[in-house]
């Protein structure tokens, strides 16, 4: 399957200026101007830039505001290249409310004193103006963060004095990265606005924090949820053919390891011949019904009565929902929405997000172990994933084929995504790090995690957070990038 295109998030860009600096020293406008195309240039691998070029007066703050709204940015960078009066810049985002991120990123570490003339020192003086804006922005109640460091050229132009060749200072690294984290969390915002979350069967019955206000998803992120039957699903089980189930066993085949019988656990025992075909031929008509109904994602669950077809049916629901996570469709269980949404924000980033809960504390190794019997986003494992044969899904109905899996050794981040009492959502953070030790042969996906703080520590961190009991797990540190995400979709953010 074809991951889904993913959209790229529209940045705006302006710089700016005092319109009477222009005729008082020449050459100044056209140093800024390149300053912000240098900008323009590097930051078109994070997305769409419309860059409106130098807002310098009142007349062309306006003009800049409707501007960025005519193009429907996601965010704007607004450059302080030089000392510009409050009153410029704050019609744009009076016009445009997208989220605005001041850069105040110098081109050089430091001026040459001996030889610096005003007209040069106003190129290197965008700092000056900083504390203006957010002055402003404050008691016109308009949000803003900044990135401060250095523009990170890897030159130094003619019309310079100084050394520019900033692009391997730490300074510029670093104002970048945020630079890029920024974009990243525009670009998970375009995607989650009008993004459709399928919403199949129902919440596992009593397990209060997986319900979740549909309606307030909507309203916070711009999801729209597409509420599905399981007649839905079946009708594609019966357009499935013998060649579309020999694929998806070859594809299976390719991804997974298929295990023998488990030494410890007299129900997970190696996959028949009849589950993995059944897993196959579900998978197909899982594909087909995110095809049809255009999916960005889906939670499900069904709990039917004793064999009948449908709980036949979910049986066979963790290898194709596995592959389709892999494939930029998170699939989360149990009817947990809210984890669906972590899943997307991180595979979105290129993160990964596999659907995953605390199962356990060891008090020996320090570690929290993290797994869930669902769906395993491959991409992020630790070599081939395991699939056995359950003789019974605990706790639910029915039996069939599971994932056996490790996420990758290294950095991991975890993010929980749950609902408040005033409705709201909000994202749980925690970074750890993914060890290698020992782990069950139930058929379960299960990870030894390795926090900063000792496993007691930690569940106290979290657990008072309220979150619901699932989570994301995603590779790589990640906390300032998702701390971002959340700003960017306005939703609070609690760090363990």
């Amino acid at each position: 399957m074809l991951r889904k295109n993913e959209k790229k998030a529209r940045i705006g860009l302006y710089g700016v200026g005092l319109k009477a600096y222009w005729e008082q020293f020449e050459l100044l406008k056209d140093r800024l101007k390149f300053y912000t195309e240098f900008l323009e240039k590097q930051m078109k691998s994070y997305g769409e830039i419309y860059n409106y070029g130098l807002v310098d007066d009142e007349d062309t703050g306006n003009k800049a505001g409707e501007y960025f709204n005519q193009n429907n940015v996601d965010i704007i960078f607004l450059f302080s290249a030089t000392y510009c009066t409050s009153s410029c810049v704050l019609p744009v985002h009076q016009i445009c409310n997208a989220p605005v991120i001041i850069l105040n990123i110098q081109p050089t570490a430091q001026m040459n004193y001996l030889h610096t003339t005003t007209g040069q020192w106003l190129a290197h003086c965008g700092a000056c103006a900083v504390p203006e804006f957010t002055n402003a922005f404050e008691r016109a109640g308009i949000d803003y963060k900044i990135v401060n460091g250095l523009l990170g050229l890897d030159f130094t132009p003619e019309f310079s004095e100084t050394d520019e060749n900033t692009a391997d200072r730490p300074e510029a690294k670093t104002a970048w990265r945020h630079i890029e984290e920024w974009s990243m969390a525009a670009k998970v915002k375009r995607n989650l606005q009008g993004a459709r979350f399928g919403f199949l069967g129902n919440n596992y019955g009593g397990m209060l924090d997986m319900y979740s206000d549909y309606t307030m998803i909507s309203a916070q992120l711009g999801v729209h949820i597409e509420i599905l039957e399981m007649c839905d699903l079946e009708k594609h089980l019966e357009s499935v053919s013998e060649e579309e189930i020999k694929q998806k066993k070859s594809e299976i085949s390719q991804f997974f390891e298929i295990s023998g019988d488990s030494p410890s656990d007299p129900i997970a025992r190696k996959p028949s011949t009849e589950q993995l075909e059944w897993s196959a031929k579900i998978a197909v008509a899982q594909e087909k019904l995110v095809k049809e109904y255009n999916l960005d994602a889906l939670t499900y669950y069904y709990h039917g009565n004793n064999d009948n077809y449908y709980e036949r049916i979910q049986s066979g629901f963790i290898v194709g929902h596995s592959l389709l996570t892999a494939n930029g469709i998170p699939c989360s269980g149990e009817g947990d929405l809210k984890t669906a949404v972590a899943m997307k924000i991180c595979d979105l980033v290129g993160a990964g997000g596999s659907f995953t809960e605390i199962v356990a504390a060891d008090y020996n190794y320090n570690t929290m172990i993290l797994g869930h019997d669902g769906p395993f986003h491959i991409q992020i494992s630790d070599g081939k994933p395991i699939l056995r044969g359950m003789g019974v899904y605990h706790g639910k109905k029915g039996s069939g084929v599971s994932v056996e899996a490790n996420v990758k050794t290294g950095d991991i981040t975890t993010m929980g995504i749950t609902q408040m009492k005033d409705g709201n959502l909000k994202m749980i953070i925690s970074e750890g790090e993914a060890i290698k030790e020992q782990t069950l042969m139930v058929g379960n996906t299960s990870t030894h995690v390795k926090f900063p703080l000792k496993p007691a520590d930690y569940m106290d961190k979290w657990f008072i957070e309220a979150p619901t009991h699932h989570c994301a797990m995603a590779v790589g540190h990640r906390i300032e990038l998702f701390k971002k995400v959340s700003y960017i979709l306005n939703m609070n953010v609690a760090i363990i």
